[in-house]
């Protein structure tokens, strides 16, 4: 089979003053006190959030998911389908958007059209539904009820013009940005989480490969031999065949980051690509909102990731 390389993906709006967002729990439940914290921010930003149904529930028997798969998967459903609601915003990450992915009503979402969704880490799986099964662009950023969104005021600010002045954060990239490999590539950026993507291989609607790409991967909570596990199993499937370039964000509770970063070179520095690590997106302190499915230049010289246009119309 020939694998034909990534295009743009569509693009929803911006979003407006007194617009409403619909708020899901996707994965874990969330904890209510911090889940009321993060909607008073958006509300702060003259944004009407509203919290589905079972975003405040817990599985009658699974503590780590938020609520049972299908309710997971009708708040979702059921928000987009909301002709009111302007954008999804997840609320948290944790486990368990695999499991409710397929039982999303695909037919109604794209029925429904375009509209922002905005998650991270677990959400990946549904970044990556939504680029496969839609072809949506969509927004890899903070979540309502996660303790960076609630504590840094950078954190905040990157989703908050990314959201309403998409054209003011064209050029993504902290100061902590290193070159690993050289060199300046385009693409179309994908990704998330890493452990995800390899997760997401060779299920039903999984996306073939990464060819055209500039790959966006973090993650957290794996340690440095599972990283290679993961990294090496995309290697093997042939999915990073063909792929642009690729950015590199944060490893929280990975273990020393040197022990890390010896992994990510061993693996990722034979590929021939540019190479950008700490980019500043993730599970860290301070992180950027970085949009997967447009157009951008991957520069490892300048440290930079810069979209070929706003991330939303």
């Amino acid at each position: 089979m020939t694998l034909t390389a990534l295009a743009p993906l569509t693009r929803p709006a911006r979003l407006r003053p007194g617009a409403r967002v619909a708020v899901v729990a996707p994965s874990g439940p969330v904890p209510g006190e911090r889940l009321d914290a993060g909607l008073e921010i958006l509300r702060g930003w003259d944004l009407e959030p509203v919290v589905m149904p079972h975003v405040r529930e817990q599985h009658p028997h699974l503590w780590y998911l938020s609520a049972t798969d299908h309710d997971r998967a009708r708040d979702l459903t059921e928000a987009w389908c909301d002709p009111t609601v302007s954008a999804v915003i997840c609320a948290r990450g944790g486990y368990g958007a695999q499991r409710m992915a397929d039982l999303i009503d695909w037919a109604a979402i794209r029925a429904a059209g375009p509209k922002v969704f905005v998650g991270y880490s677990d959400v990946t799986a549904l970044h990556e539904a939504f680029a496969v099964r839609m072809g949506l662009a969509t927004l890899h950023g903070p979540m309502v009820g996660a303790v960076t969104f609630l504590k840094d005021l950078a954190t905040q600010e990157s989703l908050r013009a990314t959201l309403f002045a998409p054209e003011s954060v064209r050029t993504l990239g902290l100061d902590t940005a290193r070159t690993m490999a050289p060199g300046r590539a385009r693409g179309i950026t994908l990704g998330g989480c890493v452990s995800l993507l390899a997760a997401d291989l060779g299920t039903p609607a999984a996306r073939p490969s990464a060819r055209g790409g500039l790959l966006l991967i973090e993650d957290v909570g794996e340690e440095d031999y599972r990283l290679d596990r993961i990294l090496t199993q995309l290697l093997r499937s042939g999915w990073l065949d063909g792929v642009a370039g690729i950015a590199l964000g944060s490893w929280a509770e990975c273990g020393p980051y040197e022990q890390v970063r010896a992994v990510l070179l061993d693996r990722l520095g034979g590929l021939g690509v540019p190479v950008i690590e700490e980019l500043g997106f993730g599970h860290c302190e301070s992180t950027l909102t970085m949009p997967l499915g447009v157009g951008a230049v991957l520069d490892a010289e300048a440290r930079t990731l810069t979209l070929d246009e706003p991330a939303l119309c």
